[in-house]
């Protein structure tokens, strides 16, 4: 069996680790990146990775992550991996699910949607609105790019002036403001790792201020999940179609909130605080779906 890894570094952490998972079930990784992949329409073989035949070859396809690029190379991507899927291959994460984790407004109105419980949030593309929206949410905000990970130009504002010349500049640039009430929560989050439908590990992110990623300085604490946790969590997932996910709660004053989920997880700070090999469960769960 050969078992696909879409990645641009193959010696990377998270490859590595689920590489490594492979070989001990006597599966052969097969890395290749997106510039690698040809498409054809009307003559066989319909997608390839140099002499890799994906459809013939391969049993499924990870894809870690989508990464970077124009606006043409990120929807040829998710047409090619939308083009497999129909063909009758498994993806993980399914493109569907690539598309709604990565763009924060279509995730938390859906979880909104499904009764899942998320911050006060306003998206626009005014700057007059986005400062109407600024008092709405309490005069004290968190804006972030709609599209991004790791907490990377996430800006906690609560002065009226710098709101107003935030919220211009990005309006100038035909960005789309996204603001999301600031919950207190100390210095602290949870990530919550799903795979299929449960959680298989979780920690505490401790950091030095409100931003709480690991990639940029947080430190992982162990944490096991309560029951309630543990459901919202799986429950996120699966509104979200993701079968492998990084969950992140909010432990505000009012309970739990759900503010992002990542349909391609990083889990190097989190490996290093469980004693659950994650990309073994990972491999584990994807050979039990190959069998259904």
């Amino acid at each position: 069996m050969k078992m696909g890894i879409i990645t641009k570094n193959e010696n990377g952490w998270g490859s590595t680790q689920l590489r490594n998972a492979m070989k001990k079930r006597n599966i052969t990784p097969v890395c290749f990146n997106f510039p690698q992949l040809v498409a054809r329409v009307k003559y066989k073989p319909v997608a390839t990775a140099d002499e890799i035949n994906i459809l013939k070859d391969l049993s499924v396809l990870i894809t870690r992550p989508i990464g970077r690029g124009s606006l043409e190379e990120i929807i040829f991507r998710m047409d090619f991996l939308h083009r497999l899927e129909r063909l009758g291959m498994l993806i993980i994460n399914s493109p569907l699910s690539i598309e709604r984790s990565v763009d924060k407004y279509y995730t938390l109105a859906l979880l909104e949607e499904h009764g899942l419980p998320v911050p006060r949030t306003a998206v626009t593309e005014s700057h007059r609105e986005a400062l109407k929206c600024f008092y709405e949410l309490g005069g004290d905000v968190v804006v972030k790019p709609l599209f991004g990970s790791r907490g990377i130009g996430s800006t906690r504002i609560s002065d009226p002036e710098i709101a107003t010349r935030v919220f211009r500049t990005i309006s100038f640039y035909h960005g789309v403001l996204y603001l999301q009430e600031f919950v207190p929560h100390g210095i602290s989050d949870i990530r919550a790792f799903v795979v299929g439908d449960r959680v298989i590990a979780s920690m505490h992110r401790v950091a030095g201020s409100w931003k709480t990623n690991v990639s940029l300085g947080a430190k992982p604490v162990p944490l096991q999940l309560s029951d309630e946790l543990e459901e919202l969590a799986v429950r996120t997932a699966k509104v979200i179609g993701c079968k492998v996910a990084g969950v992140d709660i909010l432990e505000g004053s009012s309970g739990p909130l759900i503010v992002e989920l990542n349909s391609q997880p990083g889990w190097r700070g989190l490996q290093s605080v469980t004693k659950v090999n994650i990309a073994d469960e990972i491999v584990r769960w994807i050979l039990s779906e190959l069998k259904k």
